[in-house]
């Protein structure tokens, strides 16, 4: 081979060496960051088997494409701080958060992460989007309801149990959440004739101390408002109000399998399926300041008759009626 020729050949073989070398490298594995309750708790398994199979269907299969890095925040402020920033730190493609507390901790660690959060009821008063129709930040995702749906809770107490005067709204002052939620409820008790007092959840001890001080007097019910701490403490919640005969309205239908009364409440497992779609179309380039916030569409009313029965309660048939699920 001449001298001129080899040269050319040796030219040309260099420029493809790139293009081979980059055909051979292995396609990049995705980082999904989740931020979410308690890692054993029944409720969260099988929201996030539903995320990784909604994932799976849409091509991205844990272990092999994808890579989901978990941190389990169980309610607790300090908790959900400390595990916020270290998935920040590993930047992720992608971060799934659980609740307002998960979403505001993750917006305060990054404001360029890619953030996707289910069950936040207001993310535009919590500031964590410009608007429901464009978010305009690094986060979107599904509302778990509009705070107007917490005064429903009030009436259907009232409506399952008619001799009910007072209500307990038990909720986590530190969630903003808490905070909307009970004003909600507190605009909806003149309609329905019952008077309304805030009951803070900290610790399991001084929820046990405030629902029996609220217990000694007659004609109370119970609204539990929705919030990871709630979650933590229910079921200490569900076996108080057993012990003091209080009716009891709960934000979720796992609160009524496990012995709550009454539920209404967003289907969070199908939030869950929706939320893999935001994932799947961000890790496919989209951004989160593009994608609209979306309302829960299935709402689910469930009734636990054994647990009335236990209270003395006669369900209304038009309740029964109107329900989703009756658990007898």
């Amino acid at each position: 081979m001449r001298r001129r020729d080899f040269i050319k050949f040796i030219s040309g073989a260099a420029a493809s060496w790139p293009l081979v070398a980059r055909a051979q490298q292995p396609e990049r594995i995705r980082r999904i960051g989740s931020l979410t309750g308690i890692a054993d708790d029944p409720i969260m398994q099988p929201r996030l088997a539903a995320f990784l199979q909604a994932l799976q269907q849409l091509g991205w299969t844990d272990g092999d494409n994808v890579r989901v890095d978990y941190r389990w925040g169980g309610g607790d402020a300090d908790r959900i701080r400390k595990y916020a920033a270290e998935l920040v730190a590993i930047t992720p493609d992608v971060i799934l958060a659980n609740g307002i507390p998960a979403t505001e901790q993750l917006l305060q660690a990054s404001r360029t992460v890619p953030i996707v959060f289910v069950l936040v009821p207001d993310p535009v008063g919590a500031g964590f989007v410009d608007s429901l129709a464009r978010p305009g930040r690094n986060a979107t995702g599904f509302m778990s309801f509009e705070y107007g749906v917490s005064g429903k809770w009030l009436e259907l107490l009232k409506e399952i149990a008619p001799g009910v005067t007072r209500a307990a709204v038990l909720r986590d002052p530190t969630n903003t959440g808490g905070i909307g939620q009970f004003v909600a409820i507190q605009s909806a008790a003149p309609s329905v004739g019952v008077e309304v007092s805030p009951v803070n959840i900290s610790d399991a001890a001084e929820l046990e101390r405030a629902v029996s001080a609220f217990a000694r007097f007659s004609n109370g019910g119970l609204i539990v408002t929705a919030s990871p701490l709630a979650r933590v403490h229910i079921d200490l919640i569900i076996k108080l109000a057993a012990r003091h005969k209080l009716p009891a309205v709960y934000w979720d239908r796992p609160s009524v399998a496990s012995g709550g009364l009454i539920s209404y409440g967003a289907d969070y497992i199908d939030q869950y399926r929706a939320a893999a779609g935001y994932v799947d179309r961000i890790l496919k380039g989209e951004k989160p300041a593009d994608l609209p916030v979306q309302a829960s569409t299935k709402y689910e009313l469930v009734i636990n008759l054994k647990t009335a029965k236990a209270l003395g309660l006669t369900v209304p048939p038009s309740l029964l009626a109107r329900a989703n699920e009756v658990i007898e």
